[in-house]
């Protein structure tokens, strides 16, 4: 028995060493190959579902059945349970999922792709790490704009360096960061992802962030190519430049990424460039960058954009042809929310209207990487560093160090800061000093410090910290009628909702197309029409049913959203809006009985598209935002100094139209500085606020930013005066939105940049920021003044801290071209430096003025260096220039 045993083993060993044997002859499986030549004979092995497969990235993992996975992909989002929203669209992270768990499934999922598909290809795991690892466990450090405000390229190293740790611990292997859109209107929604609006700037930021995930062979993804906010800081709006302006200012962030920092992939944009959808445009895919710039790496879509040529921009006619059309021209990875949404384009790859060769070069890109990655090698994380660099004190002692270089200080008059540690009472308010908010794109944090935990942190125990909430950010005066008060009898059954009957035309004429219950009134049918079969652009809508009132008195009633509509209540027509013109809110008094039903009706029509509705009362709405500032006044008059704590709403889709404090919090700014107590205004945000209802009134403003996880701590060190402030503004902030967009570095306009009613210029310029010493400029000297155009120069300075206290100033050097054959920025940042000086010291800085530094774009679009006068100017702000001369390139 026990030598048949041997038989039977010696039979399975023989069996195994043979296929090990086997598999080791294949070229792309021999690791002495150049990856070159495994690409080509992998890609030769390959059909083509198996291809497209590897064009295609999304969100998820092998629990919903890993067969489906039999040819392989490109890579997953990897979910972990709960982390998918309820709309299956776009990860929440909101799951208990440890670090060591994470890296246990990636390992997992690598096992089945590499051991049991026909090919052996492995994924490539990928998620957001804008400002931190969006997961559980992982350091949240100060959003994006924050860290490019610490004007510190080594801190921002550092702190990529550290987040790459987390990220590649757990077996993610490609990161879609960072954002190097130049936020040229503040208005955008996302400028809180962004480095600002300056081009210099942001490359080096961009920089200094990829390089370390580089270096650890994590792919990054600069994004998104090549603009993404158009007329009036909206989002993916479309963009109309010129090469110039794009050569000049939104393109060269991402070509840093490219050369010097060694980004290997880019994530398209969702708006259209000049007619064409970036993520199908040969000019800016196939011409530009693969050609032109000969960037190397994959080209990726954003989250669903490619299905956006048909729905949003109208070029394709449906799916399988935008998918088309995308690689055809130079798209190379799909990505897309759902596995299911493969159905929609793949038919193109296998009829043959995806260019044979165009398809492989795609596949042939991607393949690269993966070798490149080494994870044919080593497809497997290593689970006992998950733990040595997730939840790693020396992470949460950097989110710290970032979050204090990053704060800005914008006012402060009769040094009412910093504040004493004695202070017998602090009045702190704002819903913002507790929320700790990270900003978006964030995951949890790790052990997340509030404003009001920092300053608690700070003081001693005698020292009284009294909390009011104020009025918060919004100030709701209704809400949404709840599905629970709507009900309809409808197939032999009461169940709740309105019973709806849609129509192919505006008058609610002849039959309805589509009819059915909809539970709650409440859509924004902004890209897509109501269902299938109804036209995007014209139809209209009656709703019947009852309406419930769950409490007796005279409410307010009505309807939100734009084009027409009416409601009745009994009958009777309270609300008449049947017009085709813009957004409005109407309510109107009605007395409700509580319990009572009362039949109700509303009728809609949309007539161009882009339609968004609610039904809406203030039934439940408490509407006591008055009393909250009483309480907050109170409060304060109760203290010695009151430090209020401000906020805004922003993020993706989440534009502003109005740059001001939402809600009522000017009112209660205004209210609590009345009283005649020092208030210090702390804004938490990640763009521009517009101030001039308040400013004056108040003694002091600091923008903290969304300071990240440390937050708190690094604003009380701030407040307390145990760390001397220095952040500065990568972006304009204007006194009113009528000035936007509004930047520095704008050219020479043909008369004057003023309007009747206000000044062209902005209310704190970009690379603004204040401290509690002061510095003195002097010395300007250089190597030479004289110098031909391949040749360089290095320009001095010495900065000397003439204050009390110790502290960073952060030195900005500025170029014009005085005379050019093309208009000019009238000053470009080309240069900066962050040093630190004690009372009394004084360090020279140097600056090397090269070509790459001087030169232009010509009017045949050509890089020279035109020979000339340029003003070299350095300074602390771009409109605080201290020291200026002129250099002179020889013909």
């Amino acid at each position: 028995m026990i030598e048949k045993k041997r038989f039977f083993i010696l039979i399975l060993f023989t069996f195994l060493s043979f296929s090990a044997f086997s598999q080791a002859k294949l070229p792309y499986k021999n690791p002495k190959l150049s990856i070159d030549e495994r690409v080509k004979d992998l890609l030769s092995r390959m059909n083509t579902e198996e291809k497209f497969w590897q064009l295609f990235m999304i969100p998820g993992d092998l629990e919903e059945g890993k067969e489906k996975y039999q040819k392989g992909i490109f890579g997953f989002q990897v979910s972990t349970k709960g982390n998918t929203d309820a709309a299956g669209q776009l990860l929440s992270y909101s799951s208990s999922a440890t670090a060591l768990e994470t890296a246990r499934k990636i390992n997992a999922i690598q096992n089945y792709f590499v051991e049991e598909t026909r090919l052996g290809i492995p994924i490539i795991a990928f998620d957001e790490t804008l400002h931190g690892l969006v997961r559980d466990g992982a350091t949240a450090f100060p959003q994006s704009i924050g860290l490019s405000a610490m004007w510190d390229t080594s801190l921002m190293r550092r702190v990529a360096e550290a987040i790459a740790r987390e990220t590649k611990s757990r077996g993610i292997r490609q990161i879609l960061s960072p954002v190097v859109n130049i936020a040229s209107d503040v208005r955008w929604g996302r400028v809180e992802e962004t480095y600002g609006e300056d081009p210099y700037l942001s490359s080096e930021m961009g920089v200094a962030f990829v390089s370390p995930f580089e270096k650890m062979d994590v792919v990054t993804t600069p994004k998104h190519f090549l603009a993404n906010s158009g007329d009036g800081g909206r989002d993916s709006y479309p963009i109309d430049f010129d090469e110039r302006l794009l050569e000049e200012i939104y393109l060269p962030p991402f070509k840093a990424c490219f050369e010097r920092g060694g980004s290997r992939s880019v994530m398209t944009s969702y708006n259209s460039l000049n007619g064409s959808p970036c993520t199908a445009n040969d000019w800016l895919l196939n011409k530009k960058l693969k050609q032109e710039l000969n960037f190397k790496g994959f080209v990726i879509s954003d989250a669903s954009a490619v299905g956006g040529a048909n729905v949003l921009h109208f070029t394709a006619n449906d799916y399988p042809d935008a998918s088309a059309k995308a690689i055809n021209n130079g798209l190379d990875v799909i990505f897309q929310t759902d596995y299911e949404h493969y159905k929609l384009f793949i038919p193109p790859f296998l009829d043959g209207r995806i260019d044979q060769k165009t398809m492989d070069e795609a596949v042939k890109r991607v393949l690269t990487i993966k070798f490149q990655l080494g994870l044919f090698e080593h497809p497997y994380v290593n689970e006992n560093e998950v733990n040595k660099w997730n939840g790693n004190p020396a992470h949460k002692t950097l989110a710290k160090e970032a979050a204090l270089k990053s704060i800005v200080l914008l006012k402060n008059d009769n040094n009412v800061l910093p504040l004493q540690k004695s202070i017998h009472s602090l009045a702190l308010i704002g819903t913002d000093a507790v929320e700790a908010r990270l900003g978006g794109y964030s995951g949890p944090g790790n052990g997340k410090i509030s404003i009001l935990d920092g300053i608690k942190n700070k003081l001693n125990k005698t020292s009284n910290v009294l909390y009011s909430p104020g009025c918060g950010r919004q100030s709701d005066e209704w809400v949404t009628v709840p599905s629970a008060n709507l009900s309809v009898s409808a197939n032999g059954k009461t169940e709740n909702g309105l019973l709806g009957e849609y129509f192919n035309n505006i008058a609610l004429n002849g039959k309805p197309v589509v009819t059915r219950v909809d539970k709650k009134m409440n859509f924004r049918w902004t890209l897509y029409s109501p269902h299938p079969d109804i036209n995007y652009d014209f139809y209209s809508v009656k709703w019947t049913g009852k309406l419930k009132a769950p409490a007796t008195g005279k409410f307010k009633i009505g309807l939100d959203g734009n084009d027409g509509y009416r409601l009745y209540l009994n009958g009777k027509l309270i609300i008449d809006n049947w017009k085709s013109q813009t957004y409005s809110t109407l309510l109107t008094d009605y007395y409700f009985e509580k319990d009572k039903e009362y039949d109700i009706r509303v009728e809609f029509f949309e007539s161009s598209g882009s339609a968004w509705f609610k039904l809406i009362w203030n039934i439940g709405v408490p509407n006591d935002w008055q009393q909250k500032i009483d309480d907050a006044v109170a409060t304060a008059q109760k203290s010695d100094v009151a430090v209020v704590v401000t906020g805004i709403e922003e993020g993706e889709s989440l534009d502003r139209a109005y740059l001001n404090l939402p809600g009522y919090q000017e009112e209660m700014i205004n209210r609590i500085a009345a009283t005649g107590k020092p208030v210090v205004v702390v804004l938490i945000g990640g763009s521009a606020i517009t101030m001039t209802k308040w400013i004056n009134n108040v003694s002091s403003v600091v923008d903290a930013w969304y300071p990240g996880e440390e937050g708190g701590n690094a604003l009380a060190d701030v407040l307390f005066g145990d760390y001397n402030p220095a952040g500065r503004l990568p972006i304009t902030f204007p006194i009113a939105e009528g000035q936007l967009p509004l930047v520095y570095n704008h050219k020479p306009t043909g008369r004057t940049d003023d309007y009747v009613n206000l000044t062209g210029q902005p209310l704190f310029p970009f690379g603004f920021g204040l401290s509690y010493t002061k510095f003195a400029y002097s010395n300007l000297r250089f190597d030479k003044q004289h110098f031909s155009k391949n040749e360089s120069t290095v320009v001095y300075c010495t900065i000397k801290n003439i204050g009390t206290r110790e502290g960073d100033e952060v030195v900005q050097l500025y170029i014009r071209d005085l005379v050019s054959s093309v208009a000019r920025p009238l000053k470009e940042l080309k240069g900066f430096q962050r040093i630190h000086l004690k009372p009394g010291e004084t360090k020279e800085v140097t600056f090397t003025i090269t070509p790459d530094l001087l030169k232009m774009l010509n009017e045949q679009m050509q890089w020279v260096v035109e020979p000339g006068e340029f003003r070299i100017m350095i300074g602390a702000s771009s409109k605080d220039i201290r020291v200026r001369d002129i250099v002179t390139v020889d013909k």
